[in-house]
């Protein structure tokens, strides 16, 4: 009997990773809902995307056997209101937000692993005193700020003076409602305790500065039991907050790996997460031998797919499947025809400019006919301002992403580089 998996926001490039999954003969996968609207689009209309996706599944003749999706907002927010409406399994919406509301988040953390949170608190960012606050909740220069849902880098800013906390400001003022109003949306199904419900969608977080090695722990939890399966590395561009690349498997000492799985287990645990993918990224100070929890996602990382496929033999959406139609996930290890796979980010360092030339597809077939198995995806299109690209960071655009795999971390990075000398983009109206 063939079983009906319904994925949020579904794309050609996923359709074609789910067929290579493992025990997937018998599943037919449906797209619910288009990438234009989940994730290529500034605007979330939630209320709007939930009615349209009850639709189709309600008129859809055959078996809902489970809905799933591998995107973070407004996707994430949307599946345990569709799984609970349509019987099928996910964690539960109060279990997410635990995760996804920064400052309950943050709390929830505290009240297990507060050795590995750094201090914190909540502001608005519309409060004149907002910075006096602050300083009351013991946070002193520098310390970062980011909104209490985003998604990526978003709005994220490191503040080291008056001034950077008054640019940052301006800039939340002007984007946040873009996620605030339909995340209040979302809160309001919950049932949420009155200290968090008074902390809505447009308020921030103030958070110690905390860095080092950073990584992110890719797991999930079936039927209660925690189970993290890979740890990828997180490397920056030097003297910025800006993602260089992702790489996998991790390079960190197996002690330091083991130690994030034990506070992984014991948080995910503790929120009562359960029948869902989930990634953590952690920090590790490598002077102070300290680890320091960044923050939870509730979905597995769409970036690292390849990354998995690569090397252990499937994309890490096994997970996600398997758990949807409540099996306990079938993800092997090190059975892929890589030792190590990461993905690039080309990045350019401005604050706008216009596009005023991109490679060719000819041109990027060739790019990537350079290193076999490397797979390019460019973000840009000729005359768009950079501006225009959805959930960038505060400091630099990414242009494009390379995927690509290797016997070892160096010759990736060789590799690169000689991908990247066959690819040209040209940008006019700079603004530095």
């Amino acid at each position: 009997m063939t079983r009906n998996v319904f994925v949020i926001g579904l794309d050609d490039l996923n359709a074609e990773r789910l067929k290579r999954l493992r025990g997937v003969e018998d599943v037919e996968f449906h797209q619910l809902l288009t990438p234009m609207q989940v994730s290529e689009t500034q605007e979330f209309d939630i209320p709007a995307m939930l009615k349209e996706a009850e639709d189709r599944l309600n008129a859809f003749d055959g078996s809902i056997d489970a809905i799933v999706g591998y995107i973070d907002f407004p996707v994430s927010t949307m599946l345990p209101l569709l799984c609970q409406k349509f019987g099928t399994r996910n964690s539960s919406l109060e279990s997410m937000l635990k995760c996804e509301h920064k400052y309950w988040s943050r709390k929830v953390m505290a009240e297990v692993v507060p050795d590995h949170v750094p201090k914190f608190t909540a502001f608005d960012p519309f409060d004149e005193n907002a910075l006096s606050r602050i300083g009351e909740a013991d946070l002193r220069f520098p310390f970062f700020i980011k909104p209490i849902k985003s998604s990526g880098s978003r709005l994220g800013f490191r503040i080291d003076s008056p001034e950077d906390f008054e640019y940052a400001t301006e800039k939340l003022r002007a984007g946040i409602g873009q996620i605030s109003e339909p995340f209040n949306f979302v809160m309001e199904q919950a049932d949420l305790p009155d200290d968090i419900k008074a902390v809505e969608g447009h308020y921030c977080m103030a958070e110690q500065v905390i860095g080092g090695r950073q990584c992110t722990v890719e797991g999930y939890v079936h039927e209660g039991e925690v189970v993290p399966y890979g740890t990828v590395d997180s490397i920056r561009y030097p003297q910025v907050l800006s993602f260089f690349y992702y790489l996998y498997p991790s390079t960190l000492p197996s002690r330091v790996q083991d130690k994030m799985h034990q506070i992984t287990r014991i948080v995910m645990d503790h929120i009562g997460y359960d029948n869902a993918g989930f990634n953590i990224e952690y920090y590790w100070d490598e002077v102070q031998n300290k680890i320091w929890l960044l923050e939870i996602n509730t979905r597995i990382a769409q970036s690292h797919c390849d990354l998995f496929e690569m090397v252990d033999g499937v994309s890490h959406q096994q997970v996600t499947i398997d758990l949807g139609l409540g099996r306990r996930p079938d993800m092997p290890r090190g059975e892929g025809p890589q030792e190590v796979a990461a993905e690039f980010f080309y990045r350019v360092f401005f604050t706008d400019a216009t596009v005023a030339r991109v490679p060719s597809r000819a041109e990027i077939e060739v790019a990537a006919e350079q290193v076999a198995g490397t797979r390019i995806s460019s973000y840009v299109s000729r005359d768009m301002k950079l501006s225009e690209l959805p959930e960038q960071d505060a400091y630099s655009f990414a242009v494009a992403s390379v995927w690509m795999g290797a016997q070892k971390p160096s010759k990736l990075l060789w590799n690169y580089e000689q991908v990247m000398k066959r690819l040209d983009y040209a940008f006019t109206d700079i603004a530095e």
